[in-house]
């Protein structure tokens, strides 16, 4: 089953009191959302979540807790929207977990994973008709290129895409492990032995397909200005193209404009609003109890005016 990864560094920083209202953006298969439910007996809870099976997993875990949430079926990037409809324009923390959850990996069909053989899918919403398979069959070599340069990193980005155009070009390429096949034909022996040559590929497609880091961005900065004061935003991250995003905003937002910082006494409405609280990566223990932990970073701001 899914761990939760820095669970209880969420449940601690996120403040939780017995009336908080709090937003868990990445509702998953309700592992921090449970333990989140229990500490708030009084206040309430949203999660928003695309998956219907996560979110018909979530429901009855979540029942057998309380009935003080509600679960919204919806992007996170609409979170303002969303929580406008509920007359809702203030909460008290906001979580994100942008791990793909295990069983969106485990369940082979879905697409997710490079080592299982399954249909080339890869979205996290099941109603979007663009998936991996359109992606892959149908991006030009620049696209591909870009894409596996820019969410993936890849070092061998530009023969993987040569590769893709002129192995489609004779039949369309349907499955998870075709894929793979071309991935290690177009990387030297060596990098194969290093790590597995498709991870990068199959991250990069998987943001790309679920618009992950435009998504991510529009959402984090609705949701500082949803904080009420002495509120707090946790983000779990779990590569550098997000984490580079969350650090960037919470900066820009927790740092006093540089023109202004020389002046020996700073107006208060030009006060930074928020305070960074934490960077934290999992222990040890942690990681070796739970491998998918290795990456993860969390980061914590503050409202503070």
């Amino acid at each position: 089953m899914h761990k939760s990864v820095l669970l209880d560094e969420c449940l601690e920083y996120l403040n939780l009191k017995n009336t908080s209202t709090i937003v868990d953006c990445t509702l998953g298969y309700g592992g921090h959302s449970s333990n989140i439910l229990k500490k708030i007996k009084r206040g309430f809870l949203f999660a928003f979540d695309q998956d219907i099976d996560a979110i018909n997993y979530s429901k009855k875990r979540l029942d057998n807790i309380g009935k003080n949430y509600e679960i919204i079926k919806s992007n996170f990037s609409n979170i303002k929207a969303e929580l406008k409809k509920r007359n809702i324009d203030k909460v008290d923390g906001i979580l994100y977990d942008l791990g793909v959850s295990s069983p969106q990996l485990d369940q082979p069909e879905r697409g997710f994973s490079f080592h299982k053989d399954a249909r080339l899918d890869m979205r996290m919403d099941k109603t979007n008709t663009f998936d991996a398979e359109k992606l892959i069959n149908n991006y030009s070599y620049e696209e591909l290129t870009r894409i596996f340069t820019t969410y993936g990193e890849e070092k061998y980005s530009s023969s993987i895409a040569k590769k893709i155009i002129t192995t489609r070009q004779t039949k369309p390429i349907k499955t998870t492990l075709e894929l793979v096949e071309i991935i290690k034909s177009a990387v030297p022996e060596k990098y194969r032995r290093t790590s597995h040559p498709a991870r990068k590929v199959f991250q990069a497609i998987r943001i790309e397909v679920n618009n992950e880091l435009n998504v991510f961005d529009k959402s984090l900065k609705d949701a500082l200005e949803l904080l009420n004061i002495n509120g707090r935003i946790c983000v779990i991250t779990f590569h550098s193209l997000e984490d580079r995003i969350c650090k960037n905003i919470m900066k820009n937002v927790s740092t006093i404009d540089k023109n202004l910082a020389n002046l020996p006494i700073i107006p208060e409405e030009y006060m930074p609003k928020y305070k960074i609280i934490a960077t934290i990566s999992p222990t040890p223990k942690e990681i070796e109890e739970n491998p998918r932990a290795r990456s993860a970073k969390l980061r914590v701001i503050e409202r503070i005016r």
